[in-house]
């Protein structure tokens, strides 16, 4: 790839990383999605349209080189869990497509004409699509959530946010060992961590001692998601940057509770 090339799409990769991750719930997976875009960039890069800005191009570009793939199949791995096959199960209950303009808007940050430039259809369309994702939000069953979060104005406007939504906030944890030790007393069926703790411990810590104990997803949160985003392993498959837009919080938290895989750290 030339090195300007290069230089002007290296900024966007972390964020490509997670949304890939995000739509088919799998690190691997969804890595795998964005290493097939950068090789067809560096096989012709005049398929690369900059036109528009070089995030909405290389997100443009990344959806026509997977038009032809189902992501039912993206986020199931030959050794996929029963929570992820059951997840492949349910993706006929929500079009892949809502669920891209979904995180598009919200977790990524993209204004509607701009979603509609990177799948391809017009904004009407995607303002309906927009609509039939959160219609299908109100519709999800209620869980039980743990809040892994040392801020308390954080902690709290988290709370409200996926009280909204219909779950229940379970314990609101400020440290790694006290996470872990809510979790064996009352098992949730979701969490919501942050990175760093008041007492310095870790979120992705207390979140593999988790889920040593039991399956459950996880949305990780932090100020500094390119230190997490980097292509290695292991790291978060869900994972919103400080501060947060709530309507991403709501749709990465959907998106984790519709797969409800075992996998929200690749091992």
């Amino acid at each position: 790839m030339p090195t300007s090339l290069s230089q002007e799409i290296a900024p966007h990769l972390p964020y490509l990383r997670r949304y890939a991750r995000a739509l088919t719930a799998s690190q691997s997976g969804g890595d795998a999605h964005v290493t097939a875009c950068l090789e067809a960039i560096l096989a012709d890069p005049s398929i690369f349209d900059r036109s528009q800005g070089v995030k909405v191009g290389l997100y443009r570009l990344f959806h026509g080189l997977q038009k032809g793939l189902d992501l039912d199949e993206a986020g199931e791995e030959p050794t996929a869990a029963a929570g992820e096959r059951a997840a492949s199960e349910r993706l006929a209950a929500l079009a892949p497509e809502s669920r891209q303009v979904l995180l598009l808007a919200t977790l990524e940050g993209f204004r509607p004409a701009e979603a509609a430039t990177i799948v391809g259809r017009s904004e009407a369309e995607v303002e309906a699509l927009l609509a039939e994702a959160l219609a299908d939000i109100d519709r999800q069953i209620a869980t039980r959530v743990l809040i892994i979060e040392d801020e308390p104005l954080i902690s709290l406007d988290l709370s409200e946010i996926v009280e909204s939504l219909g779950h229940q906030v379970t314990t609101i944890a400020r440290t790694a060992s006290q996470a872990v030790a809510a979790a064996g007393r009352d098992e949730p069926g979701l969490v919501l961590a942050d990175i760093q703790l008041a007492d310095g411990s870790s979120g992705l810590d207390a979140v593999r001692d988790i889920l040593a104990m039991f399956e459950v997803p996880v949305v990780f949160i932090t100020s500094f998601p390119e230190r997490l985003l980097t292509g290695k392993r292991p790291e978060p498959t869900f994972l919103i940057t400080k501060p947060y837009d709530p309507d991403a919080v709501k749709a990465t938290v959907s998106q984790a509770l519709f797969f409800r895989t075992a996998a929200s750290l690749d091992a």
